[in-house]
């Protein structure tokens, strides 16, 4: 079953924000964000400095080696940080920099057996959920490419692989696989539904080429690097004032991977207008133009580092990366919804419905995808 998705009562949330609170005295606690894992508080102390951080209770059913995930993100933050200090960069650039706690560990074991968590605040900063023009395309794409290029000169050995399978689309279709094997036979005739009879084709249709990025891999076409893993939209911060990418947070799945699914996470969350969230899963489109704008910012950052193997492979990127998550949360519908937090029956199901429209949009405009990123070379 998921992790409890309920919050913590306030006096039991200060306790444990207390043990990260080295100035001052917290004074209050807020939900920050919306994301699908983790539960997420803003923690405000009485303090001139530092008077702000984030508080995160960590899911261990996804991430199961928690420990892991701590010594990746120090290790990553302090190289960017340190690479900042020796190459500033010509325009702000923060990375969330891990808070101990008072007895100096990176994480706090509460009671009941929660593994928690404090990150820095980037002061003066906002995230948006979708993307809003095409210049804040481009800054999302700038962001991605900046944080490729800091970590570029970082092993990928050094980081430990803390969800085995992420991203890796077969294992995905495996699991797929499985749970309709053993859905029941009451459950089976949901199969004749509008919606779910399509998605069921859609993944039939689609079987061949879900590795196609892990057979480049193991071609040596595309290299072993190391990746965020979820670079969409709402988790790359703007400055308030200037509306420039200052930051890509949510670092829990940064690991040894291909750039590759980290562009087409990318390209896939910002060219879709209409959000994943979206109801009207019908009206979805893939936007060239918002695709162009993301691939510009990206590569004034990363083009240093990009083959010709590289840019090949970045609209079967996009395709994939939409086909997989659509795939992720189709096998969560069938499977009980056990995996993403859901707000309303049929969640997953909508989700994936999204997505798997996202990626019809994506094949129909090929071309044209093809043509632009060629253009930016």
């Amino acid at each position: 079953m998921s992790q409890s998705t309920a919050n913590p009562p306030l006096n039991w949330l200060r306790s444990i924000a207390d043990q990260f609170a080295h100035r001052g005295t917290v004074t209050d606690i807020a939900p920050l964000g919306n994301g699908n894992i983790n539960d997420t508080f803003l923690i405000t102390v009485d303090s001139l400095i530092d008077h702000q951080f984030v508080l995160q209770r960590i899911n261990t059913q996804v991430f199961q080696q928690p420990q892991l995930v701590m010594r990746n993100m120090r290790t990553l933050t302090e190289h960017i940080h340190a690479k900042l200090q020796k190459q500033p960069r010509d325009r702000r650039w923060k990375t969330p920099l891990v808070i101990l706690t008072k007895s100096l560990q990176d994480h706090w074991n509460a009671e009941d057996g929660a593994f928690w968590r404090a990150i820095s605040f980037i002061d003066g900063s906002e995230v948006l959920e979708s993307i809003q023009d095409p210049a804040h395309a481009q800054e999302v794409g700038h962001a991605l490419g900046t944080f490729h290029d800091l970590i570029s000169n970082l092993p990928a050995k050094q980081l430990a692989d803390t969800l085995e399978g992420f991203h890796i689309t077969p294992r995905y279709l495996q699991k797929y696989n499985e749970i309709l094997a053993n859905r029941t036979t009451k459950k089976s005739r949901e199969n004749a539904r509008p919606e779910v009879a399509y998605c069921l084709k859609f993944v039939d249709d689609r079987r061949k080429w879900a590795s196609v990025l892990e057979t480049a891999k193991t071609n040596g076409k595309l290299p072993l690097r190391l990746m965020h893993g979820d670079p969409k939209v709402n988790n790359v911060m703007v400055d308030s004032t200037t509306q420039k990418a200052i930051s890509l947070v949510d670092l829990d799945t940064v690991k040894p991977g291909l750039v590759h699914y980290d562009i087409g996470d990318c390209l896939r969350s910002g060219c879709n207008p209409l959000g994943e969230e979206t109801t009207e899963w019908e009206q979805v489109q893939f936007e060239p133009q918002l695709c162009r704008s993301i691939l510009q910012g990206y590569l004034s950052e990363a083009r240093g580092f990009m083959t010709d193997n590289d840019y090949a492979y970045i609209f079967d990127a996009a395709r994939l990366i939409a086909f997989e998550l659509g795939l992720r949360f189709f096998t969560d519908y069938l499977a009980g919804d056990v995996y993403f937090k859901t707000k309303y029956p049929e969640h997953n199901l909508a989700r994936a419905l999204v997505q798997f429209k996202l990626t019809e949009s994506i094949e129909a405009q090929q071309a044209t995808i093809e043509n632009l990123i060629q253009e930016l070379r």
